[in-house]
């Protein structure tokens, strides 16, 4: 990467009122190029990145396809109140409970992406000719002012001397290529000439993973609450198409402590009537349809509801997971809807092991809301297995169940995330154990028959060149049966 472009030039203005900046487009791409390529600019993406990231992390994100239900949503929002007490509206309105799916972070993934491309094609270049095309001969202020240099007096004539050298470096593994110009013989040493290109696999493969990871939150979702009570049939929705249902949840304790060692769920999956798949899914389990996958994550209790309205019509008959609990734990909470009643139904339940002072063993509290109201309309505590009157609605608190909680998701981005990940440990094991060395080397011919061969190397972020190098200097004063000054 480099830095940012020079000032545009300033030409002479049309009258001679003001003088003005009359940028061409072509000084515009120009400068939004080396703005793109420069790397003040990916290290600044970089770093609202991660700052969003650690936002996301810290912050709770709301769950997939709660934006769909504005009341459900802002239900959600109050709950965090008290956690986040006055910030709860502010980090709201700026995104931050969907950080990941923001336009901030979309927009700055997509401008790092550009960098990254843009700082590849840039580079690419330079590598390859580097490593097609070196540059053998070097000046002789780099011979004496190099890192890694050394000289060798030998009484071998420069064509014999070039040859000692040659040898030593394709010993280790090293490419030659010999110039001749007036001041004598160069011989330029080279190993894993293609090494410096890991950097650019490294950074295509970063490109590869950010389209994985955009492709997956605009076209993926990933729900980790969705709760199936048993027996009951559940629309997946998202669009998929996919219902599915529970047949039996099993769940078993340690003997020990007495916490659970392991759950399963029997699960069937169908497009309208049409079975798909069935599957008895664990934690490391889980059951893949269409590119959907359902994983096993929690359970707990459910209450099997039946809803009539004022003409015996039954609107409702499903069972209801209680998936919340209520602020002083005693009580767990969960709702649905009737959209013919235009009314939203919360079924409250004393919590396992808890007390509840207005809700006994065996029954249920039922509150009726109207869409847009924080007032319920009607309420009543119900007895399991007794029909009651609810906002001229009868009510029925069948039984108690169980719900198995999965973990739904859909990522188209996975292949791309995986396949980038792959690409970008190929590129860092590429520039980590397979560094690119060069040597140079001088050798010139002395009065008295014999030559003079003089090395030189730079050092760039390889600890290990520098013993390898003076092994070199060694075997080279070896070969040539010469004296050796450094």
């Amino acid at each position: 990467m480099s830095e940012i472009a020079p000032p545009l030039p300033r030409t002479e203005s049309v009258d001679d009122v003001d003088g003005g900046l009359a940028i061409s487009p072509r000084a515009i791409l120009e400068r939004v190029w080396h703005l793109f390529i420069s790397m003040r600019f990916g290290l600044v993406l970089i770093l609202i990145i991660a700052v969003l990231g650690l936002i996301g992390t810290l912050l709770m994100q709301e769950p997939a396809g709660l934006r769909s239900d504005p009341g459900a949503r802002a239900a959600w929002v109050e709950s965090l109140r008290p956690k986040y007490g006055g910030w709860t509206g502010i980090f709201d309105v700026l995104g931050f409970y969907d950080i990941f799916g923001s336009i901030v972070f979309q927009a700055t993934a997509i401008l790092l992406m550009a960098s990254v491309v843009a700082c590849s094609l840039h580079r690419g270049p330079f590598l390859w000719r580097q490593a097609r095309h070196p540059r053998v001969g070097q000046s002789e202020a780099f011979f004496e002012r190099a890192p890694l240099r050394a000289t060798i007096d030998t009484p071998l004539d420069a064509d014999a001397a070039v040859d000692a050298l040659r040898r030593s470096f394709r010993a280790r593994g090293y490419r030659t290529v010999v110039a001749r110009d007036e001041r004598g013989i160069h011989v330029l040493g080279d190993r894993f000439r293609w090494g410096p290109f890991g950097t650019v696999i490294a950074h295509v493969s970063l490109v590869i993973v950010i389209a994985g990871v955009l492709l997956g939150s605009a076209f993926g979702f990933r729900d980790t609450g969705f709760a199936v009570p048993i027996g009951t049939r559940v629309d997946v929705g998202y669009g998929t198409g996919l219902t599915i249902v529970a047949r039996s949840f099993t769940d078993t304790y340690s003997n020990e402590n007495g916490a659970p060692s392991d759950y399963q769920s029997d699960l069937v999956v169908y497009r309208g009537q049409e079975q798909l798949a069935a599957k008895t899914i664990r934690v490391n389990e889980p059951l893949e349809v269409g590119g959907v996958t359902f994983y096993q994550s929690f359970f707990g209790p459910a209450a099997q509801m039946k809803v009539a309205d004022a003409t015996g019509a039954v609107v409702y008959a499903e069972g209801v997971p209680l998936l919340w609990d209520t602020r002083d734990e005693t009580e767990r909470a969960g709702r649905f809807d009737l959209p013919s009643e235009d009314l939203t139904v919360f079924v409250i339940s004393a919590a396992s092991g808890k007390v509840s002072k207005d809700i006994r063993p065996g029954q249920v509290q039922v509150e009726l809301y109207r869409t847009g109201v924080s007032t319920p309309v009607a309420m009543a505590v119900i007895d399991q297995g007794k029909p009651a009157t609810v906002g001229g609605l009868t009510v029925t608190f069948e039984r108690e169940q169980q719900f198995t909680g999965l973990i739904v998701a859909k990522d188209p981005g996975v292949p791309l995330v995986w396949g980038g990940s792959a690409l970008l440990v190929v590129g860092m094991c590429i520039v980590l154990f397979f560094r690119n060395r060069r040597a140079w080397a001088l050798i010139q011919p002395r009065d008295d028959g014999g030559s003079t061969a003089r090395i030189a190397a730079i050092v760039r972020h390889d600890a290990a060149f520098e013993k390898a190098f003076q092994e070199y200097v060694a075997a080279v004063t070896r070969a040539v049966a010469g004296r050796r000054s450094v």
